[in-house]
């Protein structure tokens, strides 16, 4: 896999084809409005992406209930108030270069109290205060992710992304510790990811025949089973419905948790599926241009950026004008975010990440 791959164009079965293999993780910023309507500093923040040369940029996870909210200042895509400045934002990215995508986003039983009341999930969790959605409210969070999606098409996106990682709502529905169901969304595997399976397909059939529709899965952690995961990403990929599956690994690299899969690292239980037109990446501590291609040597398609993409807006360009080009060392002062796009509030929020923000010594 030679160097020059990273900059070849990659095209989808459906909808507009990215320039280069770079995709902007959907990254918590917390610089929209309390009703989840954007600013122009989250705007600025992912234009400046599309024009740092980004082939795919793609929002903050988006809320698609007020009760799904996960964090304050969270992007939402739940009514149509938000429909104006998600049609600016759609309009700065496509101006800029980029493939655009709202990821769409429900926390489950980790909304937090303050922000939602009470938070709902699969089943009533005791631990969160949670209390299991009704069937009539399982069908409604579904026919509400679909009902996103189209808004996110109005507003003129390229497609959308479903987010199923995290331990967040799809993901409490997957995990047999957490879902607690014997309806038809609980019990089995094929009825826990009955709600996710429901989910793609009523976004396929609302929107139109180029309207891209990506998936992101984490395989462990939160009650993921791989073997499990691994069999739905395969069931997935087979019927064709999406056009992307985005893993996200916490580390690319890394072994298998489960010892029954300890033999290969955790993304290669991915890569050796059977993808038909599907296309392939991941995220996890990606920010060298080595690691960005031994990602690609290891079987992705696309490689996608978290923290990279924050510490440098234009990363794409600068590694197109120079292979030599390393990324700047973490921490980093508060005033190199600020020259990245990055809002006085979201740099306080990247303080929250140790080590990735250099703050001074408090005088004696």
């Amino acid at each position: 896999m030679s160097f020059e791959t990273l900059f070849r164009p990659l095209a989808f079965a459906r909808g507009a084809q990215m320039k280069n293999r770079f995709m902007l993780a959907p990254l918590t910023n917390k610089q929209s409005r309390p009703d989840g309507v954007l600013t122009d500093e989250e705007i600025r923040w992912l234009t400046l992406r599309a024009r740092g040369g980004f082939g795919l940029v793609m929002t903050a996870a988006a809320h698609v209930q007020a009760v799904g909210q996960g964090f304050e200042g969270q992007l939402g895509v739940f009514g149509d108030q938000h429909l104006p400045g998600l049609t600016r934002l759609a309009d700065g990215l496509r101006a800029n270069g980029a493939v655009s995508a709202v990821q769409l986003h429900h926390a489950g039983n980790r909304s937090p109290a303050a922000l939602v009341g009470q938070p709902v999930s699969a089943s009533d969790d005791p631990q969160s205060g949670a209390r299991g959605l009704t069937l009539d409210e399982v069908r409604t969070l579904r026919d509400d992710f679909v009902a996103a999606a189209v808004r996110a098409e109005k507003a003129g996106f390229d497609g959308v992304e479903i987010h199923g990682a995290h331990g967040y709502v799809i993901t409490q529905f997957l995990s047999s510790e957490l879902n607690r169901r014997n309806d038809r969304y609980g019990g089995s595997l094929e009825n826990r990811s009955r709600l996710l399976l429901e989910i793609l397909e009523g976004v396929r059939a609302s929107t139109r025949g180029d309207f891209q529709l990506g998936l992101r899965i984490s395989p462990e952690r939160y009650g993921m089973q791989l073997g499990e995961m691994r069999a739905l990403a395969q069931q997935i990929m087979r019927d064709g419905k999406i056009d992307y599956l985005d893993l996200s690994l916490w580390d690319v690299f890394k072994p298998a948790d489960d010892e029954a899969f300890r033999e290969r690292p955790l993304l290669g239980w991915f890569t050796d599926l059977e993808r038909g037109q599907v296309r392939l990446g991941a995220a996890g501590k990606l920010t060298t241009p080595d690691q960005l291609k031994a990602a690609l040597e290891a079987g992705c398609d696309f490689v996608t950026l978290g923290r990279a993409g924050i510490l440098h807006h234009d990363y794409p360009a600068q590694l197109q004008d120079s292979p030599q080009f390393r990324p700047v060392e973490t921490p980093v002062p508060p005033k190199h975010l600020i020259t990245q796009g990055l809002s006085p509030g979201f740099v306080e929020y990247m303080k929250s990440f140790k080590g990735f923000v250099d703050e001074p010594m408090a005088a004696e």
